[in-house]
């Protein structure tokens, strides 16, 4: 399962640096494409964006700090989701693509300073996000999901068959 699990850590950073690639080639020039819409009604517009700060902008050209602490982040997730397969596959998954988004953010940072994004929710006014996000945001939901409905499950569980 380990092996599986490092084999989708790469193939999604792969994904994530080929969307990333196809944004500075071909949308950058343009800056915004349609995408997603019915008729006039948009839902999801491409939308070319340098994001040097962190979640929503925040922490603006601190670029070091967050290659630093992603990195520590990372590292950190790996070993835990390691450490976790003999407790929960989805809670190993769930890690798993934290690491994974992680990654393909942490190469933007390093490789041009800031993290390429594209994809602008146009039904309300929210962040323009990439692939790595989007893996980080389902980790997150996942781990959610993890720690209040199943791991309580899981102790009752180990303590009825103590």
């Amino acid at each position: 399962m380990s092996i599986l699990l490092i084999i989708t850590i790469l193939v999604l950073v792969v994904i994530d640096q080929l969307v990333k690639h196809w944004a500075v080639d071909v949308l950058q020039p343009v800056g915004t494409m349609d995408f997603i819409h019915f008729g006039n009604f948009k839902i999801i517009d491409l939308t070319y964006l340098e994001n040097d700060g962190a979640i929503f902008g925040s922490m603006s050209g601190q670029r070091w700090f967050l290659v630093g602490f992603t990195s520590l982040v990372v590292v950190a997730a790996f070993v835990f989701m390691l450490m976790s397969l003999k407790r929960s596959k989805l809670l190993a998954t769930s890690i798993m693509l934290f690491v994974a988004g992680g990654i393909g953010n942490l190469i933007d940072r390093i490789r041009f300073g800031y993290v390429v994004d594209m994809f602008e929710i146009k039904l309300f006014r929210f962040a323009i996000f990439n692939v790595a996000d989007i893996c980080v945001t389902i980790g997150f939901v996942l781990v959610f999901i993890y720690v209040f409905f199943i791991e309580p499950k899981i102790e009752k569980a180990e303590v009825k068959n103590e």
